[in-house]
């Protein structure tokens, strides 16, 4: 029996490695196909290009629709105990263009929300090292509330000193 059992182990068909090609292959064409879609926008986004009426792409400008407003310099003074110290700001707000008459019209507003924000402040919040940061962000959110969600992108703060 033994030599038949080694007969019938040398009769059997060994095992094909086509399978594994195949799939290395369809692999392959995938990750090409998915490399390709990337790099060319269809999915991801890709770069951004707009098609004009004559057919003609021209890359979009980011910043052709941005405008800015400045805000009027401020003094504020800063309660610092035994001496008071004043705070010299400027600063401008980055808008859309088609925004920027409205929040033009809000200044006023603006200014009196930044101007009870920065008196409440104390000289400790504002020698830290990372006050500017955060001081930036909860002013940007005050002005968001005021003028709406959307009309303002961005907070620039052009000058901030502490005498």
């Amino acid at each position: 029996m033994s030599e038949d059992e080694a007969a019938l182990e040398d009769a059997s068909p060994k095992k094909s490695k086509a399978p594994l090609i195949i799939g290395l292959m369809l692999a392959l064409v995938g990750a090409g196909g998915g490399f390709y879609a990337a790099l060319s926008g269809m999915i991801l986004g890709g770069d951004a290009e707009i098609h004009t009426d004559d057919g003609k792409e021209k890359a979009k400008n980011p910043f052709a629709n941005i405008a800015f407003v400045e805000i009027e310099p401020m003094m504020v003074s800063v309660d610092a105990r035994p001496e008071r110290r004043i705070l010299r700001f400027r600063a401008q707000l980055e808008v859309p263009q088609d925004y920027q008459e409205d929040v033009t019209k809000l200044l006023p507003r603006v200014v009196d929300v930044l101007n009870s924000y920065l008196r409440a402040l104390e000289v400790a919040d504002l020698e830290d090292r990372t006050a500017l940061t955060r001081l930036r962000a909860q002013m940007l959110r005050r002005v968001q509330v005021v003028t709406g969600q959307d009309r303002v992108n961005d907070f620039l703060i052009m000058e901030f000193v502490l005498t």
